[in-house]
């Protein structure tokens, strides 16, 4: 399936699908641990934050030699690397960009992310050779937009999250700019994503990267004229998260994205931790191969809900793409949908002689069923036969945040992640 140029193709059975080359899935990678899982479970690009001009600063983000790092991975593995520069720049922002844009010109990556206009016509003098993507955050939700941009020089476009699928395909006959949009991730009850509660509350500007997600706090409901007496806004013992979203997930409804002419699927999450990268990269990649196999007999599997279902989450929609005013966006209840499975630890080393070395982040001991969370299709469990400290001194137990060695019943793998139910 690979190599389609764009154009319509009609089954024998009638159905009619807009068909172009494979679509990218894009990750995202809040540091280099998180980039190198990403491309281990399947991503065809990332997209990272330097340590300025991003709108996620409390992601960890990268140093420029990180970069330079996350650049040589990327291009030696055959991936993409786009860099988000997506700030609302204010005027000392405008004064300082030149440097920084000019070293990432000449770092060659794949994309620069932008929002702001003003950062575009500065990308445009000081990275002329650094193609641009349009952010979400510009919220572009009419195929005159896309013109706009599109004289302006910029290659890819990343779509409103306020769009539905009809209004993604009717832009798409209308544009050859190559559209992006979000699969999965959390969702901002700011019309797309441009909030200022917590600029209010906490004086954390959210359109220069600091945002401090006040819409998942919990709040109470004051009367005008009886300040002094709150009252809860629904009867709940944890409390009412009023302005708290659902997470977006579209793994059962792929299809129809990649049908309307979608070119890459981005997953929100440089906050996310690698374990959370690791089985949303892994399913969304599985799916969109399966897809690609045969599209006429692609067939949703039940099992890939069932992992994303293993991953800290706010409950599930899919937001707007198959209505303009949905109605089951909000997570009223509580702040997050807690997953019943704890990540222990993964394989950093495959050592000699049946040791494995392990990076520990819940405890492990001898005696333990681990299950095993891999690249492959199939996740599978082991048993812990012995372990050892990086002494290589035997032990019954490896502790949070150490590392040691782990003998088990079964070959592990680099990148194979552990987990353990929890009671």
């Amino acid at each position: 399936m690979d190599g389609y140029s764009i154009g319509t193709e009609i089954f024998n059975d009638g159905v009619e699908y807009f068909s172009l080359k494979k679509v990218e899935l894009v990750a995202p990678a809040g540091n280099l641990e998180k980039l190198c899982f990403a491309l281990h479970y399947g991503a065809d690009a990332v997209y990272v934050g330097g340590e300025r001009f991003n709108l996620r600063q409390q992601a960890g983000n990268f140093t420029f030699d990180e970069l330079c790092i996350a650049r040589e991975k990327t291009q030696k593995q055959g991936t993409k690397l786009y860099i988000a520069v997506n700030i609302f720049a204010r005027n000392q922002d405008i004064e300082s960009l030149p440097g920084y844009l000019e070293r990432l010109n000449n770092l060659h990556v794949d994309g620069l992310i932008i929002s702001d206009p003003g950062v575009f016509l500065c990308a445009r003098e000081y990275a002329p050779d650094t193609p641009i993507i349009i952010s979400t955050q510009a919220n572009s939700c009419n195929w005159k937009t896309l013109h706009f941009w599109e004289r302006l020089g910029a290659k890819k476009i990343c779509l409103a999250r306020e769009l539905s699928l009809k209004e993604i395909k009717h832009i798409r006959e209308r544009t050859v700019l190559e559209l992006e949009a979000f699969v999965h991730g959390a969702m901002c009850v700011a019309y797309s994503g441009r909030c200022l509660l917590s600029n209010y509350f906490v004086q954390r500007n959210s359109n220069s990267g600091n945002c401090a997600q006040p819409c998942r706090w919990k709040y109470h409901l004051v009367e005008e004229s009886r300040l002094e007496d709150s009252l809860k806004i629904e009867e709940d013992s944890l409390g009412t998260y009023f302005l708290n979203s659902k997470d977006l997930c579209m793994i059962e409804h792929l299809p129809k994205l990649i049908e309307c002419g979608i070119n890459s699927l981005k997953i929100e999450g440089r906050m996310k931790s690698f374990y959370y990268l690791s089985v949303v990269t892994r399913v969304y990649r599985e799916a969109i191969d399966s897809y690609y196999e045969d599209p006429k007999a692609y067939c949703f599997k039940e099992s890939w809900r069932e992992e994303l279902m293993k991953v800290n989450h706010r409950g599930y929609t899919t937001g707007f793409y198959f209505d303009s005013y949905p109605q089951d966006t909000q997570l009223y209840s509580h702040s997050a949908h807690r997953c019943k499975y704890r990540m222990t630890g993964f394989v950093c080393h495959k050592s000699d002689n049946h040791k494995t070395k392990i990076d520990v982040r819940n405890q492990i001991s001898i005696g333990d069923i681990i299950e095993i969370f891999s690249k492959s299709a199939e996740c599978s469990f082991v048993k812990v036969i012995r372990l050892w400290n990086t002494e290589l001194e035997p032990v019954e137990t490896l502790h949070p945040g150490t590392v040691g060695f782990l003998e088990a019943d079964k070959p592990l793998k680099e990148f194979d992640i552990l987990r353990k139910a929890m009671d």
